[in-house]
Formats: C-alpha cells, structure tokens, sequence
C-alpha cells in the first residue's frame, strides 16, 4: 500500500469527503496507458478504446517495451497520460484553431503538450516551444522533429525572455512545474519529494513564472494554465491570484459530454481524480487576457539565420512536397525549412531567444555534397517520391534503430528506409555498403536480441 504524508491524507480527506477513501484506494491500482497518434503519419490503432476527450488518443490493454516498436521511433504516436490531452477540448472550446495562431507552450519538455499542440493548429501556425532547462530542451527538440512539423522553433529560455515579444501570442500554454500530487500512482519518488514547503515553493514559481511571460499574451488571447497537482495552492488560489493580478477573465468549459471531471467554481477549473477518470491528476483552466499591450514589431539587427542561396534552393528543394510553401534557410552547415509567412517572425526569434531546433532540418552541408537530415525523413515536408525507399520488417528496422549496419542490394546514393509505411531514416551509399544516417545520440542502447 502506498504510503502518504499525513497532511497530504488530511488535506485531500478535506477536499474529497466520502470520496477520499476512493480516491486512496485508487492509487495502488496500475496506472493506464494511454498513446496519442501523429494524424500526419499513416499509422492508425485498431481495437483499442478512445480516450473521450481527445480525438487521436488512445488507452492500451497493457504497456508494451516501447523501446521495442519501431513506430514509437518514427513520431507515429507519443506516449501521453490520458488526462493531461484534456488540453485538446480547452484549445478547441476558447480558440478558433482554423486561424494561423502565434502559440507559446513555455514548459514543454518532454514535448506531450507541444506535439498535441502541433496536431491541432493548422500548417500555416506558428508554435514556439520553450524549455528553460537545456538538457531537457535537447529531449524536446528530439520529440518535435519527430513529430515532424516544420512550423514550430524549440527554445531553451528563460519565461522572463519573452517579454520582449509583449502582445505576440495568441495563446499561452503553462503546464506549471507543481508539487507532483497527481503523480503519486505513476511515480513513487514524487511521494518522498512532496511537501508542504515544497508547495509553496511551487505556488511562488508559478506566480513567477505567469508573471514574467503575461506581457506576451495579446489582449484577448488565452492563457491555458494546468498542472499535475491537486493542491489549491496551486490550482484554484492560482487561478484567482491571475485573476486578481492581471485582470484575467476565467473561462468555462463545456463538460456535459464527459464523465468524472470535477469542475471548481469562482474560478472556474477542471480536477481529474484516479477514482473518476481514467488517468492520473491533472488540473486545468483557461484564463482571457483583457487588458495589455499590442506587438511592436521588433527590429531586426542581425540574426543567425539566413535565406538560402538559389543553389542550395535548387539543390534539394525537390526533397521537398511541392504544396508546402516553405522557405530554405542557412544556419552555420544545416539548410533549414520554415513556413513562409513566418519569415520575419523566425528572424526575430532568431535573434532574440537562444534557438536549439527552428522548423525542419533539411541536410547538412559538407562541401559539394547535401546530405539529407534525418529530421527531413520524419517530417511531414518529406516528398518520398524523390528517393529510392525500401520497406523493412521489424528486425532490420531496429538494426537501423540501434545504428547499426544493414546491408541492401541497391545503386542509389541514398536509400529512405520504411517501416509499416512510415519513414524510418536514410541511409547513404558509401562503396559497396550503406551507412547508417539515424543520429548517434538518438540509437537504442537496449539489447533488442
């Protein structure tokens, strides 16, 4: 039996009443697995049960080695908690999503939220995704390319950093870093991390950290506010605290279709609790900017980037699906793909945020040669017509997964390697054998024998 600190027992004994003694019961029960797909990618779940409020999501009869499944490489799906795609209604209820939106998800590593939220914008958005700690940048910069869509820049800021974008945003996405209480089933550690001193250390970052990024809102826009908590520090007295701070207007959701979400009144929040859904905790609200500046365009000096030159352009443009309109641009020895219409945009970005993935990356540039990236090869941009491709089984598919050699009787230069349909990566004719293009620091480390 999971054992609880007493003022945590005492403080949801409070909350809940006659429903604690479930909701304590529910913590030694298995926690559900649950996936979302990528809609971009032909790989499509059969037999498996929706999960009610999102439209890709999907719960699992047992957690299988993900490891183990070449699509979990591919970008085909993401390994998702089923409460926090919850995020899905919020976004479609409170934003017109048909609209190219400016998007911020300021904490988003590992990439859950990001990678959602890249499913639901249009192609012509524009969604910058914040990691303030590096390590944890470089994952999410991992799981964006292969989720494969070029119109989104991962950035590795501080939330004060952004408030020379003042009025940028549409949305605002803070998936707060909390005291963890909803994590109790799924992690045990989070139990002996937990505190009440360590609540509120979180309260008082999370007042930080709304506080320094509030300004890049535009007026009128969201801020979508949750965390994996259930402590109203944190939660409920939050939401007031932005309300009262910043003049912020709570925005209800429509949760007549859903069973078990518990909706909290003056503000107005959303709590998902282990004994009512089928998911860990998780807190949620939507908050409308009413008040602040407009953006001013920000001048730009001289950014890192810069548009490819019509060689380059012509080079490896056919790479690429002729129905994207998408710019080539030059960072150091990588050509880079990025939605025209954010041109400019990317150039203040650019300039101004320390950069660690903008858009797609095409190739590398050694000398005379363009050698396909393989975040080209997962992305949604790939034109698969313009390489010889071959459709492997699972064995040879996790051979290449480790970086490992693969031996194939062919005279292209490079080879597009498939699995279940899917591009897997390339691989480049050197001689008489292939070499291996999966990156280095991405290979499977387990033994797969």
């Amino acid at each position: 039996m999971l054992q609880l600190p007493k003022i945590f027992v005492e403080q949801l004994e409070l909350s809940l009443g006659d429903e604690a003694r479930d909701f304590f019961a529910s913590l030694d029960e298995n926690s559900p697995s649950s996936l979302r797909i990528n809609p971009r990618k032909s790989f499509v779940p059969k037999n498996l049960e929706q999960v009610p409020w999102c439209e890709n999501g999907y719960y699992l009869a047992e957690r299988p080695v993900y490891t183990l499944d070449p699509l979990f490489h591919t970008g085909a799906y993401y390994v998702q908690e089923a409460s926090s795609m919850f995020l899905e209604q919020v976004l479609k209820q409170t934003t017109d999503l048909s609209l190219p939106l400016k998007v911020l998800d300021l904490c988003a590593a590992p990439g859950g939220k990001t990678t959602h939220i890249a499913s639901l914008l249009t192609k012509d958005s524009l969604l910058v995704s914040n990691e303030v700690i590096r390590s944890r940048s470089k994952i999410l910069a991992e799981n964006v390319s292969k989720w494969g869509t070029p119109n989104v820049v991962a950035t590795s800021n501080d939330p004060s950093d952004f408030q020379k974008f003042t009025g940028f945003f549409d949305v605002l996405i803070i998936d707060a870093p909390c005291s963890g209480e909803g994590l109790f089933r799924k992690d045990k550690e989070a139990v002996n991390e937990w505190s009440p001193e360590n609540v509120e250390r979180c309260s008082a970052r999370q007042k930080r950290i709304v506080a320094d990024s509030w300004d890049a809102l535009k007026p009128g826009g969201m801020l979508i506010y949750s965390t994996c908590t259930y402590n109203r520090r944190e939660d409920e007295e939050m939401i007031q605290w932005i309300c009262n701070e910043f003049q912020a207007q709570s925005v209800p959701i429509d949760i007549s279709q859903f069973t078990g979400i518990v909706k909290t009144d003056s503000p107005v929040g959303y709590h998902f609790y282990p004994h009512k859904i089928k998911g860990e905790g998780f807190f949620i609200a939507a908050l409308k900017k009413t008040v602040g500046q407009e953006f001013c365009p920000i001048k730009i000096k001289k950014p890192p980037i810069a548009k490819a030159p019509s060689s380059v352009v012509n080079s490896v443009s056919r790479w690429i699906n002729s129905d994207e309109n998408i710019t080539l641009w030059t960072f150091h020895n990588q050509v880079l793909a990025f939605p025209a219409r954010w041109s400019n945009e990317l150039l203040m970005l650019t300039e101004n945020l320390s950069i660690v993935q903008a858009g797609t990356e095409v190739c590398e540039i050694k000398g005379r040669d363009f050698i396909p990236s393989h975040a080209l090869a997962v992305s949604s941009i790939l034109q698969k017509l313009a390489f010889s491709s071959v459709e492997v089984d699972r064995n040879i598919a996790l051979t290449f997964l480790k970086k490992e050699e693969c031996k194939f009787n062919n005279s292209d230069d490079y080879l597009l390697l498939t699995y279940s349909n899917v591009p897997l990566g390339f691989m480049k004719k050197a001689g008489t054998r292939y070499n291996n293009l999966y990156p280095k620091d991405w290979r499977i480390r387990m033994d797969i024998r």
